[in-house]
């Protein structure tokens, strides 16, 4: 196995994590629609927790990002 092979083979097992960050999202905005479906007054307390929750959650994403590119162009 050569050393570009090798970087690939390890770009592509940190970006798995992608697959989980699509999935959390999906769950906060499934927990969002249903809140605010329940208790539609509750929507702007609701809200400002659920974009947190999907900042965080995307900063996963991108460490994963930034991870892979390093193995494969440095």
């Amino acid at each position: 196995m050569d050393l570009a092979s090798a970087k690939a083979i390890g770009a592509g097992i940190a970006v798995i994590a992608l697959a989980g960050v699509g999935v959390g999202i999906g769950h906060i905005f499934a927990a969002l629609i249903s809140g605010v479906a329940r208790n539609p007054a509750a929507r702007d307390r609701v809200f400002g927790l659920a974009i947190l929750g999907f900042a965080l959650t995307e900063a996963v994403a991108l460490y994963a990002l930034v991870i892979a590119f390093i193995i494969l162009f440095v």
